[in-house]
């Protein structure tokens, strides 16, 4: 049975996490926004709240939490600005999870111990120039010599490029699995920065997202140790869409944020703003709009409150995550356009933050799984054409310390 009711935890984790953001990062967000740049402060920060291993257990050194926490998390960052849910995003739910579902604990010690303590931050790297939504495409490689696999290839729109210790990287390790596009032939590497021939950068001409480090690496000849690949040789496809399911779940939870952020800041405005004599928010078509806000908010927390439910007890949650991530992404780009257009002219002014709330809403429409792909995943799975089925690793289910109730 679901329990829509938070706990007392849930409760204190989202007070903190908020009260934390509108004290150290909102009130510099706007002109971080406008020089493109990233405050590496903010990540000691995050560590010190426990958010970067909010869900990786305490034995792993993170902070033992589930993932309606993570997911809490997600919505509270985003409320202030996409690029402090991109963290979590990356660090915690396409780098860490993934560790914790696949890796040796061997792995688990060297590096998902450290990045749960937040004393090395990591991300993921699959994406890569000629390659998005078509993982067949990817064109890195792996050629095994000896006891170290040698990485050659580039990725693309990479989070945290420029910042992240440790990098997640999916590589095809069967050369003529490569040519047949059989996805059976990728593999999954824990690469590390310090590596010979590992090189990054920034990209800078983004549109939205300022405030975040976007950028790219290259592998020159980087030769991984085999203790590095994560899961066995042909698993890298099924790792990457691990990962995404994790991924995608904080997406949702923070495009619900960013609804609830739209929704606030157009409720104040209609309350602040006369036109004809009065507030605008009487006029009925304001009043629409914000209605639709609202509805979007209350729809899009229940999506993700399930795929969290899943989460906590171990099922498997792809389909349910992908509509959650789909819904929300779409409706907070709608929210987002909508709080541009109560806010008139003044909505296209960075004195106000319904600009860059626009400008941020775009991406999550389109990373980690494009609203086109999710569209036809549910349609897939309503006509029979996709079924989910386990694989060696599933999320593990959180268990809640004694004495405690789960969510």
């Amino acid at each position: 049975m679901i329990d829509f009711d938070l706990t007392e935890e849930h409760r204190l984790l989202a007070q903190t996490a908020r009260e934390w953001a509108h004290r150290e990062v909102a009130p510099q967000i706007a002109e971080l926004d406008r020089q493109h740049t990233f405050d590496p402060k903010i990540l000691p920060g995050m560590a010190d709240l426990g958010l970067l291993g909010i869900c990786v257990p305490a034995e792993y050194g993170g902070a033992g939490m589930d993932y309606i926490s993570l997911g809490l998390a997600s919505e509270e960052m985003e409320y202030v600005d996409t690029s402090l849910r991109v963290i979590l995003s990356v660090h915690v739910g396409l780098n860490c999870l993934s560790l914790l579902s696949w890796g040796t604990e061997d792995q688990k010690q060297r590096y998902l111990v450290p990045q749960a303590q937040g004393k090395k931050i990591a991300t993921f790297g699959l994406t890569e120039p000629a390659a998005g939504s078509d993982v067949r495409g990817i064109q890195t490689v792996a050629v095994k010599r000896g006891d170290r696999y040698v990485l050659n290839g580039e990725k693309m729109w990479i989070s945290l490029a420029d910042v992240a210790d440790h990098f997640l990287v999916v590589a095809w390790t069967d050369l003529e699995k490569k040519k047949a596009r059989d996805t059976s032939g990728l593999s999954a590497f824990i690469v590390e920065r310090s590596f010979k021939g590992f090189s990054s950068g920034t990209l800078t001409h983004k549109w939205g997202i300022l405030a975040g480090n976007t950028g790219y690496f290259t592998m020159a000849d980087v030769e991984v140790p085999a203790a590095n690949l994560l899961g066995r040789e042909g698993e890298g496809f099924k790792i990457a869409m691990f990962a995404l399911d994790q991924g995608r779940f904080t997406v949702a939870a923070g495009a619900t944020g960013l609804i609830r952020a739209c929704r606030d800041a157009s409720v104040k405005y209609a309350l602040d703003r006369k036109t004809f004599g009065v507030e605008i928010g009487q006029h009925q078509l304001v009043k629409e709009m914000i209605a639709q806000m609202e509805s979007d908010y209350e729809a899009a927390r229940l999506l993700w409150l399930r795929a969290g439910w899943l989460k906590n007890i171990g099922r498997r949650n792809t389909k349910e995550t992908g509509l959650a991530k789909w819904f929300a992404t779409v409706a907070s780009e709608r929210a987002a356009g909508d709080a541009v257009q109560i806010h008139g002219a003044n909505g296209y002014s960075d004195e106000y933050p319904v600009g860059r709330f626009y400008r941020n809403c775009k991406g999550a429409v389109i990373y980690e799984g494009t609203r086109e792909i999710h569209k036809i995943m549910q349609a897939d799975y309503l006509l029979g054409y996709r079924v989910d089925r386990p694989t060696r690793c599933e999320l593990p289910a959180w268990t809640a310390p004694a004495g405690e109730r789960r969510a």
